[in-house]
């Protein structure tokens, strides 16, 4: 096979041709099983859409929830339905054909969604992180400081500021033309693509960098700093004080914790050499923080926070109070 795509990328490279679509190569893996792997991926898609929209709802439909905390938390559902939707149902169709080849437009739109579903949710994170400082550590002034002009400044910022800083960094990866055609994912990446083109990446690679720093670790400081203020305020306070502080932070820890760990499997066998690792574990690493946060946050807050667990009960009680008429 290795051979047979050498062949065709010479063969491009001399007609003066470039490559218009792309080989997701790691379907290759799943053909013994694709059945399972189908069924796998679509109870995981069905149940992530259930569970981030019944959250959604809960949280419109109860007045009772209209506060800053559940806003951000509504808007991490969004987010997880925004960036698992250009992944799984293309995953599910892929499963289910016998070509697993990509046209370059519907991968670059891929990689923007992806992208910017990854961005803005470290942003919302850092955002809800900032929400818990002020409730904690000022928690005379939070109605003040949270007010509902700000948190929808802040909900806005947590879109816009990424997908334009990510759009104009994109500009460069749409712009270049590619030589090869094997993509060894079941889905795209930005960084993947520009391995492929046909000139030097080193600019392309540093800037990517640098959009990084803006994007991800700027915001990773931010809830580090926050949740530091926390931990400050805590060991000072009565018992309590450290267990009511303890509960409300300790859903958003997790998601933080969940988040960071398959955005950091990503990076990882992105940008080095993961082939001691066996390929099944490489795709499971490069589609956790697609697929698990998600699932996850949902959940987290679902069961962890006693007002939603509350309002999600009353929602399934009458849902079956009326299926029973």
């Amino acid at each position: 096979m290795k051979y047979g795509w050498g062949l065709l990328y010479n063969y491009s490279m001399e007609n003066g041709s470039v490559v218009t679509s792309f080989i997701l190569m790691a379907y290759t893996q799943l053909e013994d099983h694709r059945y399972v792997y189908f069924t796998g991926f679509l109870l995981l898609f069905i149940i992530m859409v259930l569970a981030n929209v019944i959250l959604i709802f809960v949280i419109y439909t109860n007045r009772n929830l209209h506060e800053p905390m559940y806003f951000f938390m509504c808007n991490l559902a969004v987010n997880g339905i925004y960036g698992s939707t250009p992944l799984l149902p293309s995953v599910l169709g892929y499963l289910m054909s016998q070509s697993y080849e990509m046209s370059l437009t519907a991968c670059l739109l891929q990689i923007f969604c992806i992208h910017t579903y990854g961005s803005v949710e470290f942003n919302i994170l850092a955002v809800m992180g900032y929400d818990r400082f002020v409730a904690i550590c000022q928690p005379l002034h939070y109605h003040r400081l949270m007010s509902h002009r700000k948190v929808c400044a802040l909900i806005a910022f947590s879109w816009i500021y990424p997908c334009i800083l990510f759009g104009l960094y994109f500009i460069l990866t749409v712009q270049r033309t590619f030589c090869d055609k094997v993509i060894e994912k079941l889905h795209c990446m930005n960084f993947e693509l520009v391995k492929m083109s046909c000139f030097e990446i080193s600019i392309h690679s540093i800037v990517g960098l640098v959009v990084t720093v803006f994007l991800v670790t700027l915001q990773f400081l931010v809830i580090l700093f926050s949740y530091a203020q926390i931990l400050k305020i805590c060991l000072s306070a009565s018992k309590d004080s450290q267990k009511k502080a303890i509960q409300t932070c300790t859903p958003h820890l997790l998601v933080v914790i969940n988040y960071a760990l398959g955005w950091f499997f990503e990076v990882i066998q992105t940008r080095f050499n993961m082939s001691h690792v066996p390929y099944n574990a490489r795709i499971f690493m490069s589609l956790y923080f697609l697929i698990f946060p998600p699932l996850f946050n949902p959940v987290v807050y679902g069961v962890s926070i006693q007002a939603m667990r509350v309002q999600i009960f009353k929602l399934f009680i009458t849902c079956k109070n009326n299926l029973c008429r």
